[in-house]
């Protein structure tokens, strides 16, 4: 009786043991099951990706087209504008005393000759003078004739001892001063009568007549100012300012053609002078091109001039390679790992071909053909090459 409760408590005792101990492990087997199954996942995970690069936060690098230019033979063609005047422009006033106008007998657009009178002054009065002092020569004249008189007869009674020598010098000095008095009154006519030829205002030299400031009627004096101006010969030029680096590249002879603007017809000239000082502050001078006379170059108006000074080598790059700012002209080349770098350059020509480089490229570089504007000083980028552009 003793015995048998206590064996019952002992037996209870392990069943309640024996049905804890399997619940467990089941818990422990799941928790290891889902942990293989995890690992097998991220495991598949990195082989389904296939070795990627992890994502990163810098943009995507961009294809930009570049272009290799080399070098070629172009025209070297320099491009001004101006102003067409008279290559020699003679400004013609009064050079006598001046007075009133009565004619005036040329106007703008006609040709003249050296000496031609363009314009008459009033000369009544000053022809009365002339008439006095030609009278006056005449009054000379008859006393210079009587002093020879006298000196004939004197002479003639010196022998018989009527006239001593003294008297004979007497009249031989009053002779040779009425003489005297004939060349004074002969210089004072021809003054004048060159005072009254130069109440005529004339053309110093054969030309064409540009301007006149002056009417019938009009008093002028020395302090008038100008009246009418005369290109001589007709000759015309066109005053054209250009930069420093492009009046290196000229020189006297060079030849030009110049178009008026309004016109499509070109007139040929060269380069007749070229300024040898560069102004301070614009850093240009001025190129003088001398043209023939033509009515269709009017003194004043404005023209272009294309200016042809051989053939250079150089490099030819399209219009959208060429950037420029505040500090000049550039253009993006390719460095070392394909990243881009700003290059200063001097242009030249521009035609349907592209833009001339004078300076600052050697042709073999790479550069950006179009994308410039997007790009700054040492981005990277994929290069993909074009042909460069040729001279037709």
């Amino acid at each position: 009786m003793n015995i048998e409760p206590g064996f019952s408590r002992e037996r209870i005792d392990y069943v309640e043991f024996a049905g804890e101990e399997p619940s467990r492990a089941g818990a422990r087997r799941w928790l290891l099951i889902g942990g293989a199954i995890l690992i097998a996942l991220i495991a598949a995970f990195f082989l389904l990706r296939g070795g990627e690069e992890p994502a990163t936060n810098e943009p995507a690098i961009p294809r930009v087209t570049v272009i290799v230019p080399g070098r070629q033979s172009v025209t070297n063609l320099v491009t001004a504008t101006g102003t067409l005047a008279g290559r020699r422009e003679m400004p013609v006033g009064v050079a006598g005393e001046g007075g009133m106008v009565v004619r005036v007998l040329v106007e703008p657009g006609d040709w003249v000759r050296a000496g031609q009178a363009l314009a008459t002054v009033d000369r009544s009065v000053q022809t009365q003078e002339a008439n006095m002092l030609a009278a006056s020569i005449q009054v000379a004249r008859a006393d210079a004739a009587l002093a020879q008189s006298e000196l004939d007869r004197a002479q003639a009674l010196v022998s018989r001892g009527f006239i001593s020598k003294a008297d004979i010098d007497r009249k031989t000095a009053a002779r040779d001063a009425a003489g005297a008095r004939v060349s004074v009154a002969q210089a004072q006519l021809g003054e004048a009568r060159a005072r009254i030829g130069r109440l005529d205002i004339r053309s110093p030299a054969n030309g064409l007549v540009l301007t006149r400031a002056i009417e019938p009627g009009q008093v002028i004096n020395p302090q008038t100012g100008t009246l009418f101006r005369v290109a001589k010969g007709g000759e015309m030029e066109l005053l054209a300012r250009l930069a420093e680096t492009d009046l290196s590249r000229l020189a006297v002879g060079t030849p030009a053609e110049v178009t008026p603007v309004g016109s499509k017809r070109g007139f040929s000239g060269q380069v007749w002078q070229i300024s040898p000082v560069i102004d301070p502050r614009t850093r240009q001078g001025i190129v003088r091109i001398s043209l023939a006379y033509d009515p269709a170059l009017r003194p004043g108006g404005f023209a272009a001039a294309r200016i042809t000074s051989g053939l250079v080598d150089a490099p030819l790059l399209p219009e959208s390679s060429v950037l420029s700012d505040e500090a000049g002209n550039f253009v993006y080349v390719v460095g070392k790992g394909d990243r881009v770098a700003r290059r200063a350059v001097v242009t030249g020509q521009v035609s349907e071909k592209g833009i001339t480089i004078l300076k600052g490229l050697s042709g073999n570089e790479q550069v950006v053909l179009s994308a410039g504007g997007f790009l700054n000083p040492g981005d990277r980028i994929i290069p993909e090459r074009q042909a460069a552009p040729r001279k037709g």
